[in-house]
């Protein structure tokens, strides 16, 4: 059973060779789902979270205040659903002001076809050393709690539990043609992405799995990776 489990896994994570149009998505196999139950879903999994997760929230606020200057919430516009921007919230995890050059350095050389990884580092696909984050940061980052505060972008309808990973405005003009496909959805505060590698994944592979997840979408797939999701958050994977 654990070995037909992982070949499952392999194959759900593992992109498909052949494009389906944008428009046929909801008709291949089981890819279709019914949009009014993800919504019921999504909010009915929101409300009961926030109102049960209120308490533990406002500590983390409290936290991130007193350990670093600033507010608690971090909000940045993204791009959503159809190429909509949007606000997202997060607990702020980096000191005030910080510059975005290095950042967007490192994504621009990452999408470029590029390794940007420290020959002495991790290995993983991601700012080693980055002396933005705060030591508080680097616990909400790792243990994904920083992102908690989406749970309201999802009662907005902004996003959804299960989604392509939110994009910046500057990172679209990197993007390969097909990758556009992932504004198709509503962005998630999971994805294909989470579940299979995060971080040890290269950004343009993360893309192919936002574009993958749009192609396979379902109700089924949705509940797959969001109970998938959970052991990687419990197991303090790095993010």
């Amino acid at each position: 059973m654990k070995q037909q489990a992982a070949r499952e896994q392999v194959l759900i994570c593992q992109p498909s060779p052949a494009r389906v149009p944008p428009g046929d998505a909801g008709r291949v196999g089981t890819r279709g789902r019914a949009d009014g139950l993800t919504r019921l879903i999504d909010v009915t999994v929101a409300a009961s979270s926030l109102i049960v997760l209120a308490p533990f929230m406002l500590v983390i606020a409290g936290v991130v205040r007193a350990t670093s200057p600033g507010p608690a919430l971090f909000r940045q516009t993204r791009v959503g659903h159809r190429k909509q921007p949007f606000v997202i919230l997060k607990f702020r995890t980096m000191q005030l002001d910080c510059d975005e050059t290095v950042h967007r350095d490192y994504v621009r050389r990452e999408l470029s076809g590029e390794d940007p990884r420290e020959p002495d580092g991790s290995g993983l696909f991601k700012l080693e050393r980055d002396h933005r984050v705060t030591p508080v940061g680097r616990i909400l980052r790792s243990s994904s709690l920083d992102e908690l505060p989406q749970l309201i972008n999802v009662l907005r309808g902004e996003m959804s539990l299960v989604g392509p990973r939110p994009a910046l405005d500057w990172e679209l003009e990197l993007y390969q043609p097909h990758h556009h496909e992932r504004f198709e959805v509503k962005p998630g505060i999971t994805g294909l992405w989470q579940v299979c590698g995060r971080s040890r994944l290269p950004m343009t592979k993360a893309l192919d799995l936002d574009v993958e997840y749009v192609r396979r979408r379902s109700l089924g797939l949705d509940l797959w990776i969001l109970v998938r999701t959970v052991p990687a958050v419990l197991g303090l994977e790095t993010a």
